[in-house]
C-alpha cells in the first residue's frame, strides 16, 4: 500500500471486519495475529492457500456472534517499544497522513485526544498514556491534559507562584503542572 500500512488502514475502518493479511514480509505476522487477524498469507501464495483463508473467514462468521467482535484500536497495533513517526487521521471523508514533526501538541478530551498540528486539529479515540508511551523524545507530557512538541516551545513563563505556562511559537498558551515543569527543567538544561 503506497501511503498507509495495513495496520493504519485497519485503524481507520469504522466497522470491525474479519481480516486476512497478505504481505511479502513475515515480520508482521505476529502483530497481525495480535490484532485478531483470521489468517496471514505470505506472498507468493497459491489459490488453494487463499481459498483456505477465505474459508476460515466464512467459518468464523458462521460461528461468531457479531455483537462480540473486538474493537480495534491503534494501541493494539504498536509494540510497547515502537515509536510513532506519523499518525493517520480522518478529515471528513479524507484520510490524512500526519507526520509527527507537524504536530504542535496533544490535548486530552475525555476518551479522545485532540491533535493540534500545522495542518489543523484532529480528534482520535485514544488515551494520552498511549501517546506518551509511543511518541518520540521530542514530545513531553507537561500536564495531565497536554503533551507538547519540544521543538514548538518558544518560552516558559511564570504565571503566578508555582504556576507556569508554555508559550508555543504559534502563540498558544498551554498550562504546565508542577511535575511537568520539573520534567521541562531537566530536559532544557
Amino acid at each position: 500500500m503506497p501511503k498507509l500500512n495495513g495496520f493504519e488502514m485497519l485503524e481507520l475502518l469504522d466497522n470491525n471486519y474479519n481480516i486476512i493479511f497478505t504481505t511479502a514480509y513475515d515480520q508482521y505476522a505476529l502483530k497481525a495475529f495480535e490484532v485478531n487477524a483470521v489468517d496471514y498469507l505470505l506472498k507468493p501464495f497459491s489459490r488453494e492457500r487463499f481459498a483456505d483463508a477465505v474459508n476460515k473467514v466464512i467459518e468464523k462468521i458462521e460461528n461468531e456472534n457479531q455483537n462480540n467482535k473486538p474493537n480495534y484500536k491503534h494501541s493494539d497495533f504498536l509494540q510497547s517499544d515502537e515509536k510513532l513517526n506519523r499518525i493517520v487521521v480522518k478529515k471528513g471523508s479524507k484520510i490524512v497522513v500526519l507526520p509527527i514533526d507537524l504536530i504542535l501538541y496533544f490535548e486530552a478530551q475525555d476518551d479522545y485526544v485532540n491533535i493540534i498540528s500545522s495542518e489543523g486539529s484532529f480528534l482520535k479515540q485514544n488515551r494520552m498514556k498511549y501517546y506518551e508511551e509511543h511518541l518520540p523524545d521530542s514530545f513531553i507530557r507537561i500536564h495531565r491534559s497536554y503533551i507538547v512538541n519540544l521543538n514548538e516551545i518558544k518560552e516558559i513563563s511564570l504565571l503566578e507562584k508555582d504556576s507556569h505556562i508554555v508559550i508555543l511559537k504559534s502563540g498558544e498558551k498551554i498550562p504546565v503542572s508542577k511535575s511537568g515543569y520539573i520534567k521541562l527543567k531537566e530536559i532544557i538544561r
